[in-house]
């Protein structure tokens, strides 16, 4: 059996507010969690004008207390930014809060421009930084850095006798690398890269080396989805996404377009080498076919687990996508 998740990275569409897309997700999590899905994970950007969650850590609780069974999480912070030991002290408030519920989903990447990164602080050490970053939020995290390690002492509050479950996310090698190391879990985002990913998963799984938070690899992969009663249909609404990534490679920012919009734009022959591109790292069409292709991908990536971002124009299509891929891979509802 496959395990589903969530990525929801809090969109803006058109027409639509900033306070809407974060009241979507948490009446996402709420369908999810009772639809069976296996985790929800809260993803991180800045200076976004489609999307709207720059604060996962403040957006879980939220998530957690509307919700019942499902793991919620960060999907990821961006460790770049931000002190390791307060993410550990962040993390384990929330730990202590919803005891075997929490995910730490760590990303390299800045989710951001380059200015903005500067401004998070992203630039004081940055991804060169990142491995001993890591290493000390896992020490914090779980009580045990070395005796001879310069913080060694410092306690990462309130401590107890569960940690939240680590997993480093990433599009290519380098993520997976840390992560077999650190005995840690890994998610490749098939969204943002479709090329390499299944050497990469595989590589992890191979060279993982077991932690005492994580006896065995666990690998998952994120991918986009639009499910959809007819094939026609989610070909429609995922035009969306075509005009989206467009505007985004080409660097011009703005609100999740409507398909009335992305039927409209007339794409210049570049442009339809993006969307031509981008559409090798979706998975479009009917419950069925749906199932299909992931599963397929699945194997490809030599996974059970699939974590699937999915934005439509409207809140009424984007949650009856998760609910059809729900009723496709014959998720167990909860109460």
């Amino acid at each position: 059996m496959f395990r589903l998740g969530v990525l929801d990275q809090s969109p803006v569409r058109s027409g639509g507010s900033p306070a809407e897309a974060i009241r979507e997700t948490l009446a996402l999590a709420q369908a999810t969690d009772r639809l069976g899905y296996h985790r929800y994970w809260l993803a991180e950007h800045h200076s976004t004008p489609a999307l709207a969650g720059p604060s996962p850590e403040v957006l879980i609780p939220q998530v957690a207390a509307l919700t019942s069974g499902i793991r919620v999480g960060s999907g990821g912070v961006m460790l770049q930014h931000y002190s390791a030991l307060k993410v550990a002290e962040s993390f384990r408030v929330l730990e202590t809060l919803y005891p075997g519920r929490i995910d730490l989903g760590i990303g390299r990447a800045p989710g951001s421009d380059q200015m903005t990164a500067r401004v998070l602080g992203g630039a004081m050490g940055g991804v060169e930084d990142f491995p001993r970053k890591l290493s000390d939020l896992l020490g914090f995290l779980h009580g045990d850095l070395p005796a001879e390690h310069p913080y060694a002492g410092i306690l990462a509050m309130p401590t107890g006798p569960s940690a939240p479950e680590v997993w480093l996310l990433g599009s290519s090698d380098q993520s997976a690398i840390l992560a077999a190391h650190f005995g840690s879990g890994f998610s490749f985002a098939h969204f943002i890269n479709a090329d390499g990913g299944s050497e990469v998963t595989r590589a992890y799984a191979q060279s993982f080396k077991p932690s005492p938070a994580m006896a065995e690899p666990h690998v998952s992969v994120a991918v986009f989805v639009v499910c959809a009663p007819t094939e026609a249909e989610a070909i429609r609404l995922a035009q969306s996404r075509d005009l989206f990534i467009t505007r985004l490679y080409t660097g011009r920012l703005s609100r999740y377009p409507t398909v009335a919009e992305a039927e409209a734009y007339e794409y210049s022959p570049r442009e339809w080498m993006i969307v031509e591109h981008a559409r090798r790292r979706r998975v479009v069409g009917t419950p069925e076919q749906c199932r299909h292709r992931l599963e397929a991908l699945a194997t490809e990536y030599a996974v059970d687990e699939l974590v699937v971002v999915t934005i439509t124009e409207t809140w009424e299509t984007r949650v009856r996508s998760y609910e059809l891929l729900a009723g496709a891979f014959e998720l167990t509802p909860r109460g």
